[in-house]
């Protein structure tokens, strides 16, 4: 660590210390333009720990700095709670708390390693009193704490929760208006960062809000508007609205990526889709630019006062080695199965819940523009959709993360089995991996949540060339739906599929074959790939991969344990109501007189760098070699 002032060096990361805000907070200048300063140098914060990290959501986080520094800084008083509901802004809010000294500052050089902090908010983080979850929960849960504090009696604190534009979309906000006015919880202030956009382009283009105002002040609620950049309107606004006796929502407009020019999503090009720094790092050059126009901001308006100008602190960039083997990706290979599916059938049509980049939908959407229907952050209206859709004859294809489709649109899905309409499912980020976005994004429960729907066939690839297959298994084959389970991350694995691959239902296949006393089932790139190195740990052994997660042949299983003595299952997802389950139940009716050992997710999963996730969970080569030899 060093310090510095003046130019931004390519390769160095640079972090403003506590010491330096306080000397800011304490400058004589006015609390408007101290306010300001300490954004901006929050905004240098954000910056560092996502370019350190490697993945976070710069936009967000940036386009809610102004409010959330005010707040914090000058408006909320003793008792007084703020909490994010979207939940992609937490570096900006770690930034604030950090320089408060209300989170100890150790942690930001930590922003998604382990035991530092979460990508999305926890409650296990000082400051943190309510976690987020799939969108739309914050007023609900503001409205929880309202309901405790009156029934403690006392005086009830005010409960500040922001809110995406996006996530106005959820259906759950809209329920959780009314009882809100028609109980009077006044010291709820809810805050929506009108930011414009979503994750993937403009809400305008997805799902357009309307008349905002209008529509919360139908349900009872007192609306203001104000310019979420103006200091001086924020003050106004939040001191007009202190004595209103009903549940309050300042609409803020916003622009994301507000503070570096060339991250202000209106300097997107006029036919650019999609907003690049909605999440991910930096490239190099980027954050070096994006620092050094922060840095001149700040040090002009200091000379301008006759004040010091900044001190920084420096670290180098962490650098990450090339791996040694080329990765797989898992959702380029389905963005072009689906294509060449959709080409040959014109039932087939694909929904999107505002996941089109991280779904590999793109393509489809550019070459089968009729055939796409994005449906935004609202995964029961889209899979509801597409059970009408099914029934009249096309063949639907939903798209969202798995913690988001498999559990917030559950009901749906049941729903459309009980109907007997053909859907097919496509869960990304499935699974323990990536570890940085924290639990709210982290997938261990979907296969629990999904397995005893009727007609349901759950099924992961694990590898490039298997995804083709298992596509047009659950398109043309297939008679039901179809959950198709998919791991996003890129996966370097060792294995290949078998030449002779036939896709058959509850049947895998032999990814390694070095001793017939061990055998171990896996599923899913990253959990076949640590399964298939724990075995050259364990001194050799069978790894099988079978791809359907709720079903297995018996006499398919019976035949590949046969000469075993132990077998071991490998969930990427918990034990309970995993993969492993349905195995064990399977080996019991078989009556196998070996060891069964179940493998997999625990507990809440933890947040992290991946290989520190997967040590931490005891999933990685060594963890699972340990327990086998235990």
């Amino acid at each position: 660590m060093g310090e510095l002032t003046g130019n931004a060096v390519e390769g160095t990361l640079y972090w403003v210390a506590p010491d330096e805000f306080a000397r800011i907070r304490s400058l004589a200048m006015p609390a408007v333009a101290r306010a300001r300063l300490f954004a901006d140098l929050a905004r240098l914060n954000v910056l560092y720990m996502i370019a350190r990290a490697g993945s976070g959501h710069i936009g967000s986080s940036f386009s809610s700095m102004e409010l959330v520094t005010w707040l914090h800084l000058e408006e909320m008083r003793d008792g007084d709670v703020y909490f994010s509901s979207k939940g992609h802004d937490a570096p900006g809010l770690y930034a604030v708390l950090t320089a408060l000294g209300r989170l100890p500052a150790d942690l930001m050089h930590r922003f998604r390693k382990l035991g530092g902090l979460p990508g999305h908010p926890d409650v296990g983080t000082p400051g943190m009193v309510a976690n987020t979850g799939s969108l739309g929960m914050g007023i609900s849960k503001a409205k929880g704490m309202v309901f405790a504090n009156r029934l403690k009696g006392g005086k009830s604190p005010r409960i500040f929760v922001m809110l995406g534009d996006g996530e106005l979309q959820e259906g759950q906000i809209w329920e959780s208006l009314v009882s809100a006015a028609n109980r009077g919880y006044d010291e709820i202030t809810a805050i929506v960062d009108h930011n414009k956009l979503q994750s993937d382009t403009f809400v305008q283009q997805v799902s357009d809000l309307g008349d905002l105002e209008a529509k919360f002040r139908a349900f009872g609620w007192h609306v203001a508007r104000v310019d979420g950049h103006d200091l001086p309107g924020i003050v106004a606004a939040l001191d007009a609205i202190r004595g209103v006796r009903k549940p309050k929502l300042v609409i803020a407009d916003t622009i994301k990526g507000k503070g570096v020019s060339f991250m202000e999503h209106v300097a997107m090009e006029s036919d650019a889709e999609l907003y690049r720094f909605h999440s991910g790092a930096p490239q190099a050059a980027d954050y070096t630019r994006a620092a050094q126009e922060i840095m001149d901001r700040v040090n002009r308006i200091l000379r301008e006062a006759r004040q010091t100008e900044l001190t920084l602190e420096t670290v180098e960039r962490p650098v990450t080695a090339p791996p040694a083997q080329a990765p797989e990706r898992l959702i380029p290979a389905y963005s072009e199965a689906l294509l060449k599916v959709a080409a040959e059938d014109k039932r087939v049509v694909a929904l999107d819940a505002d996941l089109m980049l991280d779904c590999g939908l793109i393509p489809f959407k550019a070459k089968l523009p009729e055939r796409f229907v994005e449906c935004g952050i609202a995964e029961m209206d889209m899979v509801s959709q597409a059970g009408a859709m099914a029934r009249k004859g096309l063949v639907p294809v939903c798209h969202s993360f798995a913690c988001f489709l498999a559990t917030r649109a559950n009901e749906q899905i049941y729903n459309n089995a009980t109907e007997r309409s053909k859907v097919v499912y496509l869960a990304a980020l499935a699974g323990l991996l990536p570890g940085g976005p924290g639990h709210s994004h982290q997938s261990v429960r979907d296969i629990a949540a999904l397995a005893g729907t009727p007609g349901l066939t759950l099924v992961q690839p694990s590898c490039a060339a298997e995804v083709e297959p298992l596509v047009r298994w659950a398109l043309e084959a297939n008679e039901g739906s179809t959950y198709l389970r998919f791991v996003s991350i890129p996966v370097a694995v060792p294995y290949a599929l078998p030449a002779n691959y036939r896709v058959e239902p509850g049947k895998g296949w032999i990814a390694k074959d070095s001793g017939r006393d061990l055998v171990v089932i896996a599923y899913g790139p990253t959990m076949a790939t640590e399964a298939w190195h724990a075995l050259d740990r364990a001194g050799g052994g069978r790894l099988v991969i079978l791809p359907w997660l709720n079903r297995v042949d018996a006499a398919w299983l019976a035949e590949v344990t046969r000469d075993a003595k132990t077998v071991v299952t490998v969930d990427d997802h918990y034990v309970e109501g995993g993969q492993g389950v349905v195995l064990g139940a399977a080996l019991q009716a078989q009556h196998f007189g070996g060891r069964v050992l179940h493998l997999g997710v625990d507990r809440i999963p933890s947040c992290g760098a991946n290989d520190e996730v997967l040590a931490d969970h005891g999933l990685d080569a060594a963890g699972i070699a340990r327990a086998i030899g235990g």
